[in-house]
């Protein structure tokens, strides 16, 4: 049973005044909390503090025992060592290596991860152009309408990865969340991917949204599918959500388009790692169609 210990009250405090820590652990939960699309209250809830504890840890104005950093880090699926800023402590390997890539740019860091999943044998198995078409992006983005049409237009299966979670659960994805937690739907989710790109040489798959919060389940897609990244702005994205009646994760918050906007944020660097990208707020349905197809179609050297 989770105990619930208080972070110490403070005044509000200056910026000024602010420990620096402190300021920057709470910068590092309230990205954590966006890039795994949770609101404060959820978090709140499954740390088993108050909502208003949470707020003064993510504003740098509440000093936190090390068992409600635990808590906070249980709720928002990460180790504390992610939680406190550095992964990178588990031994002399970890230190050295941190040491090469510290100052690498991306395009290094990319071809750095690459190399060492050859080297770890959970590199990519497949040519670039893999036939496993991967739609990532939020909810709204219009993965599941695009990837249908995708799919007729090239032949191929077309999966949506929800789909096959519930089934392999037994249950919605709100029920698996609600009664058996975040880390059971990751599993969930990680075992529909790993199950799809062994049956299916070629396919559309249309992922969730939130699949990219998991890296060992984003590595496996990034090694065996073309990745796609649907965008659109944050109000194409609540209006589509909202018009196929689905509020999740935005229910009863009276702040949902910044928590969109910040889930966004959270995750854009994550979306931005796959090989194609393509805006779906710039055109309409049919020429947005277009230019999907036409990418895609000329990433797998198809004919136009």
């Amino acid at each position: 049973m989770s105990t619930e210990i208080s972070l110490t009250d403070r005044p509000s405090a200056t910026e000024t005044d602010k420990n620096p820590f402190l300021v920057q652990l709470g910068e590092r939960v309230r990205a954590l909390r966006a890039r795994r699309g949770m609101t404060r209250k959820a978090v709140a809830l499954a740390a088993a503090v108050s909502e208003r504890h949470l707020a003064n840890l993510e504003y740098g104005e509440g000093n936190a025992s090390i068992l409600v950093l635990l808590q906070v880090a249980s709720a928002l699926h990460c180790s504390l060592f992610e939680l406190l800023g550095d992964v990178t402590t588990a031994s002399p390997e970890w230190l050295l290596i941190r040491e090469l890539l510290e100052r690498a740019d991306e395009r290094q860091l990319r071809t750095a991860r690459i190399a060492i999943g050859e080297a770890l044998g959970t590199g990519r198995d497949t040519p670039l152009a893999s036939s496993r078409v991967a739609l990532i992006g939020l909810r709204g983005a219009g993965k599941s309408t695009l990837g249908k049409r995708l799919a007729d237009d090239l032949g191929f299966p077309f999966i949506e990865l929800s789909r096959q979670i519930e089934q392999f659960a037994g249950c919605g994805v709100n029920e698996i969340q609600n009664l058996y937690g975040m880390n059971a739907y990751r599993r969930y989710e990680r075992r529909a991917l790993e199950e799809a790109v062994q049956i299916y040489p070629e396919v559309v798959i249309a992922t969730p949204g939130g699949l990219v919060s998991d890296p060992a389940t984003f590595n496996q897609l990034l090694s065996h599918c073309t990745t796609v990244w649907l965008k659109a702005n944050p109000e194409d994205h609540m209006r589509r959500v909202l018009e196929q009646g689905d509020t999740r994760p935005m229910a009863q918050s009276k702040e949902a388009m910044e928590d969109l906007k910040s889930i966004l944020a959270g995750r854009a660097a994550f979306y931005s790692k796959a090989q194609l990208q393509l805006d779906t707020s710039a055109h309409d349905l049919d020429k947005t169609f277009d230019l999907l197809r036409s990418m895609v179609r000329q990433q797998l050297q198809l004919p136009a």
